[in-house]
């Protein structure tokens, strides 16, 4: 049975004279109308195997496209290439979902120009056609080794004509279940754990976290090093202290609402990322709390942002830059795919200590004593 692919249309819209067509469905209407994320969408719509969404959300999804005027495609794929010296091709599935990718090229075109290389970029959406042929027209075009790059960290099913190029490749934020290209991922457990132990160390023991979509690898791994903390410190883990989110604001600001609500509110926050941080901060602006001193906050992935919140963010790196750079350097240029087996690299999310985070006060203000 072919693999079926959500496509969009470009159907004129129907109704009486009318000749206008009709305007392009992106990924971010079906998110909206879905109620969740485009990550989410991106991975349904065009069955990107490894991913753990539940059917409900795939249903949703599904449903939201076809409302929305999407249709079904089969695909199909091959190729085998060869290339030139001096070009590295770069592949990434998404560019504009987030600052990772830009940061991962960066990082990767500095190692490359060190090296007297060039750095030839494509974003392919995991396009199940469009993305053999964009790493087809980066091979034409003369790249001597390939970095292959998904935004959201996870494991990846390649398809054969990875294995069939005769050329280096190196897989950046994500891995093979075979373990036949050399990988580089964040060690998001560590990370988790960092943070954690952060506010431990600062007194607090009471410690909620609010998560990203919980089938997210980073999401689960990020929640993993959350509770070893906590077990290392012999503070018992409390589920009414996780709170599922989206990684967006409006879903820390409402988690961070629901905490406060509890009988026995927390007095620090582990914010899986920073987006999530910044609804956090609203939450308790409005419920006429101050960080740190009525609760401690920390962020994740050290955007932009974290730096000019009042207080400043303590977050964790994500080690995009130093990842593009790992990738370069381990481009082995008399190695092939799979003529060996390679470890996952992890490198470290290093702990970025600002303002956010102090030791716990009494909790009047929250209505308890």
């Amino acid at each position: 049975m072919p693999t079926r692919k959500i496509q969009k249309t470009d159907e004129p819209a129907r109704g009486r004279g009318s000749s206008r067509p009709r305007a392009r469905v992106t990924m971010m209407d079906i998110a909206a109308a879905a109620g969740c994320s485009q990550a989410a969408v991106s991975f349904v719509l065009n069955n990107t195997p490894g991913t753990r969404i539940s059917q409900q959300t795939r249903d949703r999804v599904l449903e939201s496209a076809r409302a929305l005027g999407y249709v079904g495609t089969s695909y199909a794929t091959a190729a085998s290439y060869s290339g030139l010296d001096n070009v590295i091709g770069f592949a990434v599935d998404q560019l504009a979902t987030s600052p990772e990718a830009i940061v991962a090229i960066e990082g990767a075109r500095q190692a490359s120009w060190n090296a007297g290389n060039v750095l030839l970029v494509t974003q392919t959406l995991g396009d199940l056609v469009m993305e053999p042929k964009a790493i087809k027209a980066l091979v034409n075009g003369g790249i001597s080794a390939l970095i292959y790059m998904a935004i959201y960290t996870r494991e990846v099913e390649l398809p054969s004509y990875m294995y069939e190029l005769n050329i280096p490749t190196v897989l950046l934020n994500c891995y093979t279940a075979d373990y036949a290209f050399p990988a580089v991922i964040p060690s998001e457990i560590a990370g988790g754990q960092s943070s954690t132990r952060h506010l431990i160390a600062n007194g607090h023991h009471r410690i909620a976290t609010i998560t990203g979509e919980i089938w997210m690898q980073a999401a689960q791994e990020r929640l993993t090093g959350y509770r070893r903390a906590l077990a290392t410190a012999d503070i018992p883990f409390d589920p009414d202290l996780v709170m599922e989110g989206d990684w967006s604001a409006g879903a820390g600001y409402a988690s961070t609402m629901k905490l406060l609500a509890l009988k026995e509110p927390p007095t620090a926050i582990f914010c899986q990322n920073d987006r999530t941080a910044v609804g956090c901060y609203e939450a308790l602006k409005d419920a006429g709390l101050h960080i740190p001193q009525d609760m401690s906050v920390v962020g994740y992935d050290d955007e932009e942002i974290s730096r000019h919140l009042v207080p400043s963010l303590t977050t964790s790196v994500l080690p995009h830059l130093a990842m593009g750079r790992w990738a370069i350097e381990h481009l082995n240029l008399d190695d092939h795919p799979g003529r060996k087996r390679y470890p996952i690299s992890k490198l470290e999310c290093s702990l970025v200590k600002r303002n956010s985070v102090g030791r716990p006060r009494g909790r009047d203000k929250l209505g308890h004593s």
